[in-house]
Formats: C-alpha cells, structure tokens, sequence
C-alpha cells in the first residue's frame, strides 16, 4: 500500500476506495511512527470482515494504532481494559432492572461498536475471554434467550503481551482461531523511536489525535465498494490448490502438534484476495499467498514441546513450508 498525498474522503466508488484506504497509511502516521505492515493488516482484516490480535510488549503503540485507525475511518471505537476480575457481562452487557417500569431492559456493553479495542485480552481468565467467541463469529450478543446483532462492520482488535510475561492467560485455541490475523508489533528503530520522542517534545499527545491532525479519510461506504470489488477479485483452480497444499503441509511438519485447520486455509485465501486487490490486481497470485502466510497462519498452529525448546518458532515453520511446497505457474 502506498500512501496518498490527497485525503479521499467517503464515496463509496470502487476505484476512489482503493485510493481512500491508500490513505490510511498516511494518515495514521500522523499518529503512529513505523507500523505500516500492522496498518495493512488491519485493512486487510476489515476487507474481509475478520478480527486481529496484535502482539508486542507493552509501550509499542498496539492501543494508539487501533485509535488512530478509527479515526481515520471514522468508525465508532469503544476500548476495554481486560483485568482478573472482568466478567462477561462487562463486555457484552446485561439485563438492568427498571424500577420504575418494574421491568428488565438490556443495557448494552462496549462490545457493541465497530472497531472493539479489547486491552490484554490474554490478562483476563478464559470465561470472560470467551465472552466474546459469539460476538466474533455470529456478529451477535445472546442475552436471555434474545440475539441482538452488533454493528457493520464490526472488527475485535485485541492486544495481548507475550505469554511469558507476568499475569497472563493463555487464549484457547478455539478463539485464537476466530482471529483472522495474528500481527506482532515490534520495537521500533533507533530512527522512528528519535521521531516518537520529538513528537512529544513538541507537544503530541496521544490522547488527542484531532489536534495531532488525524482526520477521517475514508468510511463504511468505502469499505462497502472495497469488499464488493474484492470478492469480484478471481482466484485461480492453481492458486486454491497452493493454499490448500501449504495448510496440509502444517498439519504434516514434525515440529507442530496442531497444523491449521480448513478455517485457516479459508482465511489464507481471502487474506491473499484482499491484498490483491489493495496493490491494484483484479486477480490473486502465489506471492499474495506468500505475503499473507504468516500473519494468517502463525496463530493456527502449535509447536511440540520439543521443536520450542530448540528454538523453533511457528513463523520459522512456515517459512520453510513456503520455500518447500511448490508454487504453481
């Protein structure tokens, strides 16, 4: 993605959204300093409807890059601080007594948004982490029996520090799946984190992106013309066959106990889709597939006690079954 000088405000045309996403990049690098692959991510991810787990230690911008996003889309955001003691109902909401109607009436939690920062999500017990298994998959909260469908589009950003680190929970496998993409935020360069202390010796302050200059550049209409044209973007018999042969390949490397699963490969396939379409191409090539292995994958699959200790890690395994099955022609 290469960013636009122009701001390409809402329209909702085909072409100009391409160019209205475009601009993202610029415009939340008025905020953010050195985090364009994780802003194409989250772009990808809401061009096909998925959620995002962002990883990294903590400090690195996760939170002020999903503020920023919204911003930039104008979205409506809502933030939850996942700690030990959150319950359920804090995210998806509860029945309120009313005592003067002498009735129960739904009051509706922050999940009920667009664009759910869920903070530490892997800081929370699994419970409430799973709270939100529903929400990611159906688009809907249950409360008492009644489903109530949450907003289009609607997208979890959720942060979660390393697992090594003190107080946190691993996520389940099966919500670590309902994520479409895993993105790690590293430290910056010594040149971006020089860039980052400027800012703020010059005044920045995080918690004001509207005096920082961020300003909506793209919206749902967008978003809308984006997905429509990505889901005319073909995708070749070929091309299904490679992502079908990398997933199966997982499931056969000796260094993982747990390969990706057929969600997984259809998610790789419209990851791949989405970011064809973004650099311009009405039509999905193996290096579109290659581009979005990791991120769609990393999450998916589980490394043996063993293959960890040695030093392994799931990207290593994936990038060696990238440069092992073959690419079609």
């Amino acid at each position: 993605m290469d960013p636009t000088t122009d701001n390409a405000g809402p329209s909702g045309d085909p072409g100009t959204a391409r160019d209205a996403l475009e601009a993202l990049r610029a415009e939340i690098a008025k905020a953010v300093v050195g985090q364009d692959p994780a802003v194409t991510g989250l772009v990808v991810a809401l061009l096909c409807r998925g959620h995002v787990l962002l990883e990294g230690v903590p400090g690195v911008a996760k939170t002020l890059l999903v503020r920023a996003l919204a911003s930039a889309l104008e979205l409506d955001t809502k933030r939850v601080q996942f700690t030990p003691d959150l319950m359920p109902s804090d995210v998806t909401g509860s029945l309120v007594y009313d005592t003067r109607s002498a009735e129960f009436s739904f009051q509706p939690g922050p999940v009920f948004t667009n664009l759910l920062l869920a903070d530490e999500i892997n800081r929370t017990p699994p419970k409430t982490q799973s709270s939100l298994l529903e929400a990611m998959e159906e688009r809907q909260v249950t409360v008492d029996g009644t489903p109530r469908p949450l907003p289009d589009p609607f997208l979890v950003a959720a942060t979660q520090n390393p697992v090594e680190y003190e107080g946190t929970y691993p996520l389940p496998e099966a919500q670590l799946d309902r994520f479409l993409l895993k993105l790690t935020i590293p430290l910056p360069s010594r040149q971006d984190e020089i860039d980052v202390l400027t800012r703020h010796a010059e005044g920045f302050n995080p918690r004001d992106l509207h005096a920082a200059g961020v300003r909506p550049v793209a919206g749902p209409a967008d978003l809308a013309a984006a997905r429509a044209a990505v889901a005319k973007t073909t995708i070749s018999p070929e091309i299904t066959a490679y992502v079908v042969d990398i997933c199966r390949a997982t499931r056969e490397s000796p260094s993982l106990t747990l390969g990706v699963s057929p969600r997984g490969a259809t998610a790789l396939l419209a990851t791949a889709r989405a970011w064809a379409w973004l650099t311009g191409r009405d039509y999905v090539i193996p290096d579109d597939v290659k581009a979005l292995a990791l991120p769609t994958l990393r999450h998916r699959v589980q490394l043996r006690p063993e293959a960890e200790m040695e030093g392994v890690t799931a990207d290593s395994v994936i990038n060696a079954i990238l440069a092992h099955v073959p690419v079609p022609r």
